[in-house]
């Protein structure tokens, strides 16, 4: 796959210290990101294909069944508006 995905325009990455967890803000919502989602979207800058992205989290966490789940994540965000 060559999309390069990155954060739509309206939609922010941030970490709530108080929460202690990773948040996406969009006009007019908030989405609390759980488990390994933010550092999933902190490689989402536009300069790394969806492979790419696999690949490192496949370095970094080897053994976890990225090549199937990061793919369809990032998909659904993409259906969302939130990636572009």
């Amino acid at each position: 796959m060559t999309w390069r995905p990155a954060l739509a325009r309206s939609v922010v990455l941030r970490h709530d210290r108080v929460r202690g967890t990773d948040l996406l803000l969009l006009p007019e919502r908030v989405v609390v990101l759980h488990g390994s989602a933010g550092g999933v979207l902190r490689l989402c800058d536009g300069s790394r294909a969806v492979g790419d992205i696999v690949a490192e989290l496949g370095a970094r966490f080897p053994g976890a069944p990225v090549a199937d789940e990061v793919p369809e994540f990032l998909r659904t965000l993409r259906k969302e508006g939130w990636l572009r």
